[in-house]
């Protein structure tokens, strides 16, 4: 069934855990994170990235987003993440994403503010959530780049003037591959003062290799989602080069059991918990 994250966010919030965000690139892992949520019994986020067009192109995304998400057994949310066009964003919402990312973080502070709030009021005139990032999660390119911290003061301000959803901050992660392999430092007082400061549920992007402990402690400290790609699309195609195959039909297979495990691995790592009947009713708006 597809759902709204609003209510899913908070819930997880007061739960003290995270929500997982998959990114699809294709048929096959679309299906690959439904039936991994299902097998776990638990709610997540089957995001398509804007990043991603030239693979699959919004109306493809679309389509198998809400065949998946509406004939799943689980709550599903279907997320348009880091849409840069507004434009873009706003076709999302009024064609079936229950859940948008806009996205104008390289962006001066005001500007993002002012492209956020523009979305936010077309989003929610018409029943979709809306979520924005402020600070800099860096590119997978070093380390240095993805310490630039989300400030306190300027996310209350920014949620405040914008009426945003949730809010991606950052605290240490990092887009794509990580230039070093070792796993890298997460600012837990950072996140902290953040839980404290701002009213709304906060998200963290770059959660593909970020090391298990680092993520499953920031899901205690207050980060109710958290997206994870690279990470997947490395698993497909490692299993798709893994050995030769008698025919496509068995290599998909593979690629789709590869993912399905690592989604699996990952809710586990955020401590996803199956909603009960009174936490079920809450994700849906319905209590």
């Amino acid at each position: 069934m597809l759902i709204s994250s609003k209510n899913l966010l908070l819930t997880a919030r007061a739960g003290g855990f995270a929500i997982p965000h998959f990114n699809f690139w294709d048929e096959m892992s679309a299906r690959a994170h439904v039936a991994a949520a299902e097998q776990k019994q638990v709610p997540i986020l089957l995001a398509w990235a804007q990043k991603h067009e030239a693979d699959i192109d919004i109306d493809e995304a679309l389509n198998l987003g809400k065949f998946y998400g509406a004939q799943a057994k689980v709550p599903i949310v279907l997320h348009l993440d880091h849409g840069f066009s507004p434009d873009l964003v706003k076709y999302g919402v009024d064609h079936g994403f229950t859940s948008v990312m806009i996205d104008a973080s390289a962006e001066k502070f005001d500007k993002n503010i002012a492209v956020t709030k523009d979305v936010v009021d077309y989003a929610h005139q018409r029943g979709v959530v809306v979520e924005a990032e402020i600070g800099h999660v860096g590119t997978g390119l070093s380390e240095d780049d993805a310490n630039q911290y989300t400030e306190v003061d300027a996310a209350v301000e920014f949620v405040k003037r914008t009426q945003v959803d949730s809010l991606a901050v950052s605290i240490g992660t990092s887009h794509g591959v990580y230039k070093s392999a070792q796993t890298p430092h997460l600012n837990f007082e950072r996140l902290s003062e953040l839980r404290k400061a701002v009213s709304v549920p906060l998200v963290l992007h770059g959660g593909s290799s970020s090391g298990d402990e680092n993520l499953r402690k920031a899901a205690t400290l207050g980060i109710t989602k958290v997206n994870i790609y690279t990470d997947l699309a490395n698993a497909a195609l490692h299993a798709a080069q893994a050995q030769e195959y008698e025919n496509v039909l068995k290599m998909i297979e593979a690629e789709q059991r590869s993912v399905e495990l690592l989604d699996e691995h990952y809710i586990d790592v955020f401590n996803t918990v199956k909603l009960n009947q009174a936490e079920h009713a809450i994700a849906l708006g319905t209590l």
